[in-house]
């Protein structure tokens, strides 16, 4: 809200937030951890369970964890924001721009469970293939975009809770980072997991309840059906014109800012999606034979959130500017820190609307927080930690994981201090993780899923990508602007070419390398990663094809006494071949459809009447209510029994028998 605004929530509401949900959770994964090892047999103190959740985990909660660990706080904020300044095309741009990312990541995911399935994280594959050069090169970037997802997550959800509670912005900045590394520790991947799953939800449902007290009159007036809508957006464009949108109007996709926008969006997003930890670990965690599937689903259920956000709050904030004085005029500084969401949410159900995006966020904070300390951990024991000690105990790389969460917490509160001190908010991050990180996409893509990948274009493209990514961007923010300070280096064209740069020059480069120089790669040694010492005697063949043939010859061997056919060894091989072939069927076309025929509508300088408007409102809500069936209700039937496995040692205990299960890790 403007700045001379008085926060709508007490400081003491700010507090509770901050403190008492977190601790509140914590003590929540006490009481899962306890659960789990008295009644599963699964116990944290195992290091393949608390970094990798046993890799056992059903898609229906990897689906949870994936929407949970890719809604930040600056997926709610910025969505809403990018909408209250271009109108529809913000959110359609957002979303499209956002979604694509994850679809193509289940490609890896399949190509990760087939070629490397023992890993820890993706880097370890990149040094068993390529070498250390290419794993030194890669893991500054790797940890790089985890302290800028981390930046975002902080400085957005810290800014949120001063606007509405006034609590200092420092105190929530270190203490919202510390307070999630406590549950984050005592639970480890498949609590957070779980933690996950209970955001996501409340999430959703709080997602709902802000899309109904827009479109309907049952919880609120100030708009209330999109006709009354279209009417204010009409008068807001006369108010304030839209720059570059057709006829000015925010009922338009055509919009020459928003498809700037959507462009640096992509970049960014495959960089934070591809170089990130936190996803590949999703895919260490879930079930070999689900993996594929939890991605697809993932990124299809997360579509639907900020696509129904952005339409709401977005542009009911943007038309009640002016013509209702609950809704306060915010400085481009504001918007720019994605108070947007925060601001209608006020306006339109008043202290009730702050207390609901208040909550929303930090949930959405603390689980996208979580999901990058468990990531940080899991780079910092598996890839930094053999420099330093190349055969460390299993105590040592107990200690080490879990002092890494706590450590890099505090790391994220000193530093996410330091960047609201020097005037460097969230959505400047935003626009620039993309030219920082982005040349990793196809280093990262080219090494994990490409067999024929030139390893020396591959590495030549990465750094050349990174410096001359930079350098377009300080060029033409200079020759532009004529200075560099964090609102030009944040305008549109710097930034534009700095991402188009970053992205592209590498996949050029790998491309062309990778044509007069193919290489042939059989993946034998990223199969040996942590591999038991019987696999690594017998390793399985390199392609589905390969397994499929020695499976033949080898099935009238497998019949056990009892004249029964065991599962052969390389199913996994077959499963994940298929797997990729089904991500690659499902994620190019739903791709291709989110971001050029659907965008293509931009070309019509068409505004949309009540009508249209009513329709794609109806589209949004839908969709939201089939992800909050793939969030909420799959993980529940998908894990049936093991919940009745759960209560029934919980009957036993109470009944004075014994539930415990024996320790199965």
């Amino acid at each position: 809200m403007s700045s001379a605004a008085e926060p709508i929530l007490s400081q003491g509401a700010g507090w509770a937030v901050v403190i008492g949900l977190g601790l509140g959770f914590s003590g929540i994964m006490l009481l899962i951890t306890a659960a789990q090892e008295r009644y599963t047999g699964l116990s944290v103190s195992n290091q393949d369970e608390f970094s990798s959740a046993s890799r056992s985990v059903k898609a229906g909660l990897i689906s949870a964890g994936i929407v949970s660990a890719w809604t930040w706080s600056a997926t709610l904020q910025v969505s809403t924001a990018v909408s209250y300044r271009f109108g529809l095309s913000g959110s359609l741009w957002y979303a499209a721009g956002a979604t694509c990312q994850v679809l193509v990541f289940a490609m890896l995911a399949a190509k990760m469970k087939l070629n490397a399935p023992n890993c820890s994280t993706y880097l370890q594959i990149i040094k068993a293939r390529w070498g250390k050069l290419a794993h030194l090169m890669m893991l500054p970037m790797a940890l790089g975009v985890n302290t800028l997802v981390g930046l975002m997550l902080v400085l957005g959800g810290s800014a949120t809770v001063t606007s509405l509670t006034g609590m200092p912005v420092i105190a929530s900045c270190f203490l919202t980072p510390l307070v999630v590394s406590v549950y984050t520790v005592l639970g480890g991947m498949r609590a957070t997991l779980l933690a996950d799953y209970s955001h996501s939800a409340v999430l959703l449902c709080i997602i709902l309840v802000c899309a109904f007290s827009v479109w309907t009159p049952s919880l609120s007036d100030a708009i209330g059906s999109p006709g009354r809508m279209v009417e204010m957006l009409q008068r807001a464009a006369e108010l304030a014109p839209v720059h570059g949108n057709a006829q000015g109007t925010y009922l338009t996709f055509r919009s020459q800012d928003a498809l700037i926008f959507g462009i640096v969006n992509i970049c960014g997003n495959f960089a934070t999606v591809f170089a990130d930890q936190c996803y590949s670990q999703r895919a260490i965690a879930s079930n070999p034979e689900t993996a594929t599937r939890a991605f697809i689903l993932g990124g299809l259920a997360w579509t639907a959130i900020p696509l129904t956000m952005a339409t709401s709050m977005g542009l009911a904030g943007r038309a009640l500017v002016n013509q209702n004085p609950a809704m306060q005029v915010l400085t481009p500084e504001q918007v720019s820190a994605g108070l947007p969401l925060a601001a209608a949410a006020v306006a339109i159900l008043g202290k009730a609307g702050g207390a609901a995006i208040l909550v929303m966020l930090y949930l959405a904070v603390t689980s996208a927080v979580s999901a990058q300390l468990i990531a940080v951990s899991s780079v910092i024991t598996f890839d930094v930690l053999p420099y330093v000690q190349s055969s460390p105990s299993k105590r040592t790389v107990s200690v080490v994981s879990h002092a890494t969460i706590v450590l890099w917490a505090i790391f994220l509160g000193a530093i996410s201090s330091g960047f609201n001190y020097a005037g460097v908010g969230m959505g400047s991050i935003y626009l620039w993780v993309g030219l920082l990180v982005a040349p990793a996409v196809g280093f990262v893509y080219a090494c994990l899923v490409w067999k024929r990948a030139n390893r020396t274009g591959a590495l030549i493209g990465l750094a050349t990508g990174f410096v001359l990514g930079i350098t377009a961007w300080l060029v033409t923010c200079k020759t532009l602007y004529g200075e560099l300070t964090v609102a030009t280096l944040s305008m549109d064209y710097p930034v534009l070419a700095g991402n188009l740069v970053s992205i592209l020059l590498p996949i050029i480069i790998i491309l062309l390398s990778t044509w007069y120089a193919p290489d042939n790669y059989d993946w034998a040694e990223t199969r040996a990663i942590n591999a038991p010492v019987d696999s690594l005697e017998d390793s399985a063949p390199a392609t589905p094809e390969k397994a499929e043939s020695i499976a033949g010859k080898e099935q009238d061997g497998m019949a056990n006494e009892k004249g029964t056919v065991s599962v052969h060894k390389y199913h996994h091989v077959l499963r994940s071949g298929l797997d990729f072939r089904t991500a690659a069927w499902v994620s190019i076309p739903v791709s291709l459809i989110l971001l050029i025929l659907v965008p293509a509508f931009g070309c019509i300088p068409a505004v949309w009447s009540t009508q249209g408007l009513s329709a794609w409102v109806g589209i949004c809500i839908g969709w939201l209510f089939v992800s909050m069936f793939i969030v909420v209700i799959l993980p529940v039937w998908e894990s049936r029994q093991a919940l009745a496995q759960i209560f029934a040692g919980m009957f036993k205990d109470l009944t004075g028998g014994n539930g415990r299960v024996a320790r199965t890790n």
